[in-house]
């Protein structure tokens, strides 16, 4: 069984050392999946829609920084106005390490990036608390099927991240509705976690589609369609698509139980080809507990990056350490890759060097 420096198992470590052996020393393929709704924009839902208008340029922001470096749909740098930088910074950091590809995938978009990306044929999503918060569910998963059969046949596993405003709250929606107990247990991007109002928003969207808890336990396509997001959808079907071929990491904090219940709902078979790879700062949450919703799922291996910004010469990165962020853009997962594609000689310290270069770059620091 393999044990990869830097890479923490957290939940069933018999099967997490058995999947990183599978891709030690192996290439992926990364795949980003975003997608916006208007959940993102309800107000204390999100550190991303503290400024709702800007939630819709989130999305292609991180897709452009992952591949460009920097960002082309706005002008300005990708931090918090504190300095604080998008988890894209870790995930383009270990990814260029470690020389892996990156394919950008579009579940539905307001702002398209200024980078090729796949076009999934989705919308953007609504607010949850409708209870229709996206359309043409089947049909993009479908789609997202049909895609994730061919990207496996380009790399030895794949790794799928996603880049979302409000996506925890959706990801709450999906939950309740297919029966997961979820709430207080799904986590966030701020150091306090508004529960209560994910909580409230995502029983008004259950009401409004005349269910409530667990009154989608058969049904996840109806789930996401009344309170979920199109980047569900879009990561669903990749997954299903390509974890009959290859291993897929999938990469992300307490969305991830919410696609792996779509998913275990669709075809649970793929689900042991199927791991989870998120940070240590996730992992360590105690405001969230991704461990406690993936038990009442499917006996998946959930993975942690064990990164560590505490020593770092940036407050900006330091912040983390504070429980801001903690997880997105794939971070943890695109992490455990490039710590394992070359067995251990990438190692968390080289990996925060990498981080701080990239950041001092972006924020104009010496």
């Amino acid at each position: 069984m393999a044990k990869i420096s830097g890479v923490l198992t957290v939940r069933n470590q018999p099967k997490g050392e058995a999947f990183l052996e599978q891709i030690s020393g192996k290439k992926p393929l990364f795949v980003l999946t975003i997608a916006t709704s208007e959940t993102g924009k309800i107000s204390g839902i999100s550190a991303a829609g503290k400024m709702p208008e800007i939630t819709d340029y989130t999305p292609p922001a991180d897709a452009e920084l992952l591949l460009l470096g920097k960002c082309k749909c706005f002008d300005g740098v990708p931090v918090t106005p504190d300095g604080i930088p998008t988890p894209a910074l870790i995930s383009m950091s270990a990814l260029r390490l470690a020389d892996v590809p990156v394919l950008v995938a579009s579940g539905g978009l307001r702002v398209k990036p200024q980078v090729p990306f796949l076009e999934l044929g989705g919308s953007p999503g609504g607010d949850i608390r409708s209870g229709k918060a996206v359309v043409d569910v089947a049909e993009v998963v479908e789609r997202a099927k049909v895609a994730g059969r061919h990207l496996a046949k380009l790399a030895d596993y794949l790794v799928i991240g996603e880049s979302i405003p409000g996506g925890t709250t959706t990801a709450l929606g999906v939950l309740s509705a297919m029966g997961v107990k979820a709430e207080g247990k799904v986590s966030s991007s701020m150091p306090l976690n508004p529960h209560d109002l994910k909580i409230e928003a995502v029983r008004s969207g259950l009401a409004a589609a005349g269910g409530g808890f667990g009154s989608f336990g058969d049904d996840p396509i109806g789930a996401v369609g009344c309170v979920g997001d199109p980047m569900m959808a879009a990561f669903a079907g990749l997954v299903l698509g390509a974890a009959g071929q290859v291993p897929v990491l999938m990469a992300g904090g307490t969305q991830m139980t919410a696609v792996l219940a779509v998913v275990a709902g669709l075809d649970a078979d793929v689900l042991c080809n199927v791991a989870i790879g998120t940070t240590r700062w996730v992992a360590a949450d105690k405001s969230s507990d991704i461990c406690g919703i993936v038990d009442q799922i499917v006996d998946v291996a959930v993975l942690a990056a064990d990164l560590d910004f505490g020593g770092s010469r940036f407050d900006g990165l330091k912040a983390y350490e504070k429980g801001i962020v903690k997880e997105g853009v794939g971070a943890g997962g695109s992490s455990i890759a490039a710590m394992a594609r070359f067995e251990g000689a990438i190692t968390r310290e080289s990996l925060l060097a990498e981080i701080e270069r990239n950041y001092a770059a972006l924020m104009g620091l010496k």
